[in-house]
């Protein structure tokens, strides 16, 4: 089983880890793609349609990190069993992913539904597009159930080295979303001759293309699970395994506060740009989204990095977890920095895309080292590490660069840097110590 993983030598993990790394960098490229699809798509009804759909963007990553954080606990104990070859265990901890994504899945559909109309005025929306802005909010978070099923059970399944289903599913989903969006949002016209059917419902078609696809990839992903032949949940019983669950939430609760605090961090910090007028804001929200997408190879490798690492834990295999340090940060720091070198994107001549493409190998470098500490249970560190660089770095760094020195966004850029670096320093450090490792201690 999970064992297999581990033959050969250190270059011999090369193929598993890329094997790993690859599917999960092609689900998150497709993700990014579909971003700046969705965003021309609507940017076509008008400045007002695009605001309504963005206006709720960072509350969708608040919530939607959050759920994912929750499956970092039982990634770390699925893994830690896959590896030892305990499928019992296995399926023990997977059967209470799934308790989680119905009380995440029901939580996140209960609130959403019930502020959907408070929602766009919190976040400061002009009062024209508030309640465009909160029928799409409404509509997104209905099959938010199953929205919860395809990110905790796709985590579980990548935990068991999986991760050729959820980027196979991911794509289904994009595809579902671009095709429903052309037919949805538009009215029917002609093209080439050709007349296309169209039910012009425009904001609102969006929203229900994309929850069309989160159902259509929580039914996919949970099936997937179903039929897996380790870490299926078919035959456990439904209710709280305290056993397993109290070990899942101490690695989990910190995971979620880490994700709720850093993302609330992020709503914080777009307000502050808001507040800096509308070519500013227009300048970061292009830069924000090209800078995403350096964060493609970064998230692939951690996902490689939590499940190798468990995988060693579990089979008690210290020479491996060592090898398995070196190599994925050597091959991080270098693809990284290849990524950051793309011709393409440095032609952009954004000032804030030079300035943060300096600082995108050290923040590689942190994904990766996070994603181990997560492989062998330790979230704690990462909670407190993130919280500090937020809050103490970039929130309040920002608001005094924007509003007490008024430095404007190359300031409000500089601090995301900072908090950057300053992630890669601590974790670096708490990485040498080696610590974190329960074998070191062995």
């Amino acid at each position: 089983m999970g064992k297999k993983l581990f033959r050969g030598g250190k270059w011999a993990m090369l193929p598993v880890i890329l094997a790993l790394a690859w599917p999960t960098m092609l689900e998150q490229a497709m993700n990014t793609a579909v971003q700046y699809v969705d965003a021309a798509m609507v940017g076509r009804l008008g400045a007002a349609a695009t605001a309504a759909v963005g206006v709720t963007t960072t509350i969708n990553w608040m919530i939607g990190s959050t759920v994912s954080a929750l499956g970092v606990g039982f990634l770390s104990f699925i893994a830690r069993a896959y590896g030892a070859g305990d499928r019992q265990r296995a399926a023990r901890v997977s059967s209470q992913a799934v308790l989680a994504v119905l009380v995440s899945g029901l939580l996140f559909t209960i609130l959403p539904l019930a502020l959907h109309r408070q929602v766009p005025r919190w976040m400061q929306a002009d009062e024209g597009i508030r309640d465009t802005a909160g029928r799409y909010f409404f509509i997104l978070y209905t099959p938010m159930l199953l929205r919860a099923a395809s990110i905790i059970f796709g985590t579980a399944l990548r935990a068991s080295g999986d991760t050729k289903t959820p980027m196979r599913v991911g794509v289904m989903m994009n595809v579902i979303n671009v095709v429903l969006n052309y037919l949805l949002i538009y009215p029917t016209h002609s093209v080439w001759g050709v007349t296309v059917p169209g039910a012009g419902l425009g904001v609102e078609g969006a929203a229900i293309a994309s929850a069309i696809s989160y159902a259509a990839g929580g039914i996919g992903i949970t099936l997937a699970l179903w039929r897996h032949p380790v870490i299926s949940p078919r035959g456990q019983r439904l209710r709280p395994d305290w056993e397993i669950l109290k070990p899942c939430l101490k690695v989990a609760l910190p995971s979620t506060l880490q994700r709720f605090g850093t993302s609330f961090g992020y709503v914080a910090f777009a307000a502050m740009i808001n507040a800096l007028g509308t070519v500013p804001l227009a300048a970061h929200s292009i830069a924000n989204t090209v800078e995403s997408a350096f964060y493609v190879p970064g998230y692939g490798m951690q996902t490689a990095a939590a499940t190798l690492t468990g995988n060693a834990l579990g089979a008690k295999d210290k020479g491996r977890m060592r090898d398995l340090s070196q190599m994925l940060l050597t091959l991080e720091i270098g693809m990284m920095g290849l990524f950051t070198a793309d011709a393409a994107v440095i032609a952009l001549g954004a000032t804030v895309l030079r300035m943060v493409a300096v600082s995108e190998p050290f923040y590689g470098v942190a994904i990766i080292l996070e994603g181990m500490l997560q492989g062998v249970g330790d979230t704690m560190t990462p909670f407190f590490f993130n919280i500090l660089g937020m809050w103490g770095v970039r929130i309040l760094g920002t608001f005094l660069c924007t509003r007490v020195l008024h430095w404007g966004l190359i300031g409000a850029w500089s601090c995301m840097i900072a908090h950057n670096l300053l992630l890669f320093l601590l974790l670096t450090l708490h990485f040498r110590r080696e610590k974190w490792n329960p074998l070191y201690r062995e």
